[in-house]
């Protein structure tokens, strides 16, 4: 009877010690199982979260090099580092931005693209980031009927002349593509101005200005804008109907506008290509587009022309945007701070 007990108590170990062997066994399989795939997905995690932020950084370097308008930068930093030197023009340049800095309350400036449209960008770009709508007059009117009533109604078939910046293109199609343009800058500005949250809307400027096609379009935009205003008030002059903005005489007065059609000949048609707005035509932008744009040239430091608006006759309710300039030539935008 003991022996049989014995032998069943031996039976019984023996048969738990091989399950156990056996289910210690898959215990192993399974726990190297899943280590290795803990393993893997710990390494697979790692290489998506590094290939995330190369994505990211290659994205975030593409953007900020297409930008036209560079995010903002320390005044008195920027200063020393771009005027060097002890030259006289050097020191002159510094004290013209630490007064900016001491008297003005400009802290920052943001950097905008050194091109012909340089001025153009500048004052489009503030209007947009600020959210600032149509001026009245495009309110009233569709500015996408424009090129049609100068074309037509007024008679002006000389707009086939009109050159696009860069893209030196004259003919027929000129109707088509102007009307493109106004589309763009209609649609945009709308879109954006539209935007109450300031944020968004900053993104939604960085990304526009970072699309040199979209972009000039709504610089062509403009400029063909400064024409329309241009043949509107030479017809009035010639009519006699009406009395016109005094920048216009100012405007008519030179040799090369002394008409809307050498006004875009010898000026629109260059503006992006070879040469940048100068100081008449600032007056226009400023008048057509009803802002207020306060210019400060560093380069007439200590003179009555360091600080002088466009145009200087200006509603009270028109919005104020300001520029910084060193050479009348290329612009940046002032940033300021209490």
């Amino acid at each position: 009877g003991r022996h049989e007990v014995w032998s069943w108590k031996t039976a019984s170990k023996e048969s738990l010690r091989l399950m156990w062997q056996k289910v210690k066994v898959q215990l192993m399989l399974s726990m190297s199982f899943l280590t290795a795939v803990f393993w893997y997905c710990r390494r697979l995690y790692s290489f998506l979260a590094q290939l995330l932020k190369w994505w990211s950084n290659y994205l975030q370097r593409k953007l900020i090099r297409n930008l036209s308008v560079l995010p903002e930068v320390d005044l008195l930093g920027y200063s020393a580092r771009e005027w060097k030197g002890e030259t006289k023009q050097a020191k002159q340049m510094r004290e013209a931005y630490e007064e900016l800095f001491r008297s003005c309350h400009i802290k920052y400036l943001r950097q905008v693209r050194k091109d012909n449209y340089s001025v153009v960008r500048a004052v489009l770009f503030q209007i947009f980031s600020h959210g600032i709508p149509f001026p009245s007059w495009m309110k009233e009117r569709d500015i996408l009927k424009l090129p049609e009533k100068l074309l037509y109604s007024q008679g002006c078939n000389w707009i086939q002349q009109y050159s696009f910046g860069p893209e030196r293109y004259t003919g027929p199609n000129a109707f088509g593509k102007l009307r493109k343009c106004m589309e763009a800058l209609k649609t945009n500005w709308a879109e954006i101005s539209a935007t109450r949250d300031h944020e968004e809307r900053g993104n939604m400027c960085n990304t526009l200005f970072s699309d040199e096609s979209k972009e000039y379009k709504l610089y062509e935009a403009i400029k063909f804008i400064m024409l329309y205003e241009v043949v509107e008030a030479y017809e009035q002059i010639k009519s006699r109907e009406g009395r016109v903005h005094n920048l216009f005489s100012l405007l008519f007065a030179r040799d090369s506008s002394s008409d809307p059609l050498s006004f875009m000949m010898n000026h629109l048609n260059s503006i992006g290509d070879s040469i940048c707005l100068d100081q008449v035509d600032l007056f226009l932008l400023g008048y057509l587009l009803q802002v207020k744009i306060r210019v400060y040239r560093l380069h007439r430091f200590n003179t009555e022309e360091f600080q002088v608006n466009h145009p200087d006759e200006y509603r009270r309710e028109w919005n104020e945007i300001s520029l910084l300039t060193e050479d009348d030539h290329y612009y940046h935008i002032p940033l300021f701070r209490t």
